[in-house]
């Protein structure tokens, strides 16, 4: 399915859920207002929708998101329903609970998953998530890898909060083969962006530089991530780049958040609301399409994400939380 840009999206990131157990301060605002049940898509909903994207529109990879998915009852049914579609799946995960379901996941046949952890000191993560689970988060990573599952970890760097962690995370690479992911801090509504808090990915690879040797992976062309290795590590890092070189050139993916709203885009300010018409009996292809030719040519029609541009990127931010979007 291709945008009026000549993009092929074959991705789509379908969020089941817009609460969280964790408090994150990047994507969760102290005034967060939650849904009710009944505005959350169904599991039969999120199977239908779905679908029709995977023998419709060609997209062969899903990722399961939140908010945090496996606070929702029936997550793990949700990933094995999906598990029947032609797909790559994975699932993002604070790792919080992950003990708790991972039998069952594995058992369902997920082979990946995606943790967000910012850092290693259990007193910084407390007040970054706004409360205590270090440890849980920890050996539920451990676990995970000794369950055999890739396990990519994802850590939002933020200038002055938690970027003299870089070297230790990528220090995990040479300990274990998991893929860490450092993501440039992107602006979303309540999470008091500033382009100065913006620790970037020439920064990010010149400190790493300093003391370690790395060569550079190649990488999908719909890759989000730029990849490096340590030589010889079992592991791997990445940078995403979204505030100061953006990807949007190459971008495949498309978003459903736990409402049934789609977002051609991370940034998107506009959406198209499936579910609503999904639950009229109505065809909800036309609407799918309508959105994906809408798409933007970068960064969902916000300005390019420089220093003289803040004001003006903050001010036509969506204004949804990260939370309610999806990772």
């Amino acid at each position: 399915m291709k945008d009026r840009h000549g993009r092929v999206h074959r991705s789509l990131r379908i969020s089941i859920v817009d609460k969280c157990d964790l408090r994150c301060t990047y994507c969760m605002p102290e005034d967060q207002h939650f849904l009710r049940r009944e505005e959350l898509m169904t599991r039969d909903e999120v199977m239908a929708i779905a679908r029709l994207f995977v023998e419709r529109y060609g997209v062969d990879k899903i990722r399961v998101t939140g908010g945090e998915p496996l606070v929702r009852p029936d997550a793990v049914d949700i990933v094995r329903d999906l598990l029947r579609l032609p797909v790559k799946l994975g699932l993002t995960t604070n790792a919080l609970t992950l003990d708790k379901h991972l039998d069952a996941l594995v058992g369902a046949g997920l082979k990946s998953i995606n943790v967000s952890l910012d850092t290693f000191d259990a007193e910084r993560f407390k007040r970054i998530a706004r409360r205590d689970g270090f440890e849980r988060v920890w050996a539920n990573i451990r676990l995970a890898l000794e369950r055999g599952l890739r396990v990519k970890v994802n850590m939002v760097v933020m200038r002055g909060v938690n970027d003299d962690e870089i070297l230790r995370f990528v220090e995990l690479t040479r300990d274990h083969p998991v893929h860490v992911r450092f993501i440039e801090f992107m602006p979303f509504a309540g999470n008091k962006w500033g382009r100065e808090r913006v620790y970037t990915y020439a920064e990010m690879l010149g400190h790493i530089g300093s003391v370690h040797s790395f060569e550079k992976l190649a990488d999908d062309p719909h890759s989000t991530a730029k990849a490096y290795r340590v030589c010889d590590w079992p592991g791997t890092f990445a940078v995403i780049s979204t505030v100061t070189e953006p990807f949007c050139g190459t971008c495949d993916r498309l978003r459903l958040t736990a409402e049934g709203k789609m977002r051609n885009c991370l940034f998107a300010r506009e959406e198209m609301d499936l579910l609503s018409a999904l639950r009229r009996g109505e065809d909800i292809a036309p609407l799918i399409e309508a959105n994906v030719l809408a798409k933007h040519a970068m960064l969902g029609g916000l300005p390019p994400f420089k220093p003289e541009k803040q004001e003006e990127v903050l001010h036509d931010l969506s204004a949804r939380p990260m939370v309610s979007i999806g990772g």
